[in-house]
């Protein structure tokens, strides 16, 4: 053999981890969406919520 001591538990470890955030990675990909895109999402329902009151009636003015 010409590779050096390996320490099995650190060895496990490392394939744990890279597993999960392989999982993790998926899983982003799957459902997971951009801080951008968030943003941007907030900032539409934002703007849809100020044009929608801005074409709301006063409720004052009564005509009988």
């Amino acid at each position: 053999m010409s590779g050096g001591i390996v320490n099995l538990r650190q060895r496990r470890k490392q394939a744990a981890r890279g597993a999960a955030r392989k999982a993790g990675d998926a899983n982003a990909a799957r459902h997971g969406r951009t801080k951008a895109e968030k943003s941007l999402t907030e900032a539409r329902a934002e703007k849809a919520a100020r044009d929608l009151d801005g074409h709301r009636r006063d409720e004052t003015s009564t005509t009988d």
